[in-house]
């Protein structure tokens, strides 16, 4: 597809053990790749609603009155699936990844690639974007986006600079901010520091990690006993709160334990850790670092 190519498209759906007549939601709908592989599987009494912030994903939609697709961030799953009727679903499928087709559009500044205003914001009506982050964060608030979301040793350092730059310049484009940081970035090293000051900033941007939060403490009331929940991830700390909320439902800590040291939790693990295969990620690069996580509600 040219807005997305779906990664882990088979195994995901698969996932989710699609039942003909039975309630889906797919929270990351871009370009629609995963939705459309539901629907094939479901029957005329079947339905998928789809979540996406961003309105270019609008012009995706699928003509299908099993299909509803509502322009929100999934955080608010709970929420508008009760607007719609649908208190209960029997599968959701998530894939936290950035579109293709936002990295391929230079203007939004998700990609390295680009000379681009700082921007990033996933849903272009919000407040929040890279401009702001970068020119109106104090030093520590930046200092922890990079080494939170980063996890960039040199985080510090980077942010003092920032600051010191803005003081004079106000920092408008990518190539200002590559400008600023360029003695962290060697070139043995570009592309993957550059990758991880882009991911910080993004993360920050759309809220990302707080986001997914609220989506997977949502997921044990939203399935069905027997439902599923199919997750692909990106980077560690996306894969990281998965794999803890399926094994323990809890982000930190551990669960209470009853008299017998045995404790509940809302999900099971289906299976173990996907990652795509070597004809997949030579096909689609961008495949290369995807986990697929599959549980089902107890």
């Amino acid at each position: 597809m040219d807005y997305h190519n779906p990664v882990l498209l088979t195994e995901a759906v698969d996932g989710l053990n699609v039942k003909p007549g039975g309630v889906y939601v797919d929270v990351t709908f871009g370009g629609g790749g995963h939705g459309r592989e539901i629907l094939k599987r479901l029957g005329p009494k079947g339905k998928l609603f789809a979540f996406d912030q961003d309105k270019d994903a609008l012009l995706n939609t699928i003509d299908d009155s099993r299909f509803k697709l509502i322009n929100e961030n999934f955080r608010f799953l709970k929420r508008f699936l009760r607007f719609y009727g649908a208190k209960k679903v029997d599968g959701i499928l998530a894939d936290f990844g950035v579109s293709s087709h936002q990295f391929d559009v230079a203007e939004r500044g998700f990609s390295t690639r680009f000379e681009a205003d700082l921007d990033m914001r996933m849903d272009q009506d919000s407040k929040l974007s890279a401009f702001h982050v970068i020119n109106k964060y104090d030093e520590e608030q930046i200092r922890d986006v990079f080494l939170q979301y980063g996890e960039l040793r040199q985080a510090p350092a980077m942010a003092r600079l920032i600051v010191e730059e803005r003081a004079t310049n106000e920092i408008k484009s990518s190539e200002h901010l590559k400008e600023v940081l360029k003695k962290f970035v060697k070139h043995k090293n570009e592309h993957k520091v550059l990758a991880q000051i882009y991911q910080a900033i993004r993360i920050e941007v759309n809220q990302e990690i707080e986001a997914l939060k609220e989506l997977l403490l949502q997921v044990p009331e939203v399935l069905v006993t027997g439902g599923r929940l199919s997750c692909i991830s990106y980077h560690s700390l996306e894969d990281r709160l998965v794999k803890r909320f399926i094994r323990n439902g809890l982000f930190e800590g551990e669960p209470e334990r009853d008299v017998y040291g045995n404790f509940e939790v809302p999900l099971k693990k289906v299976g173990g850790l996907i990652v795509p295969s070597k004809a997949e990620i030579k096909e689609n690069s961008r495949a290369r670092s995807a986990k697929l996580r599959v549980a089902e509600k107890i």
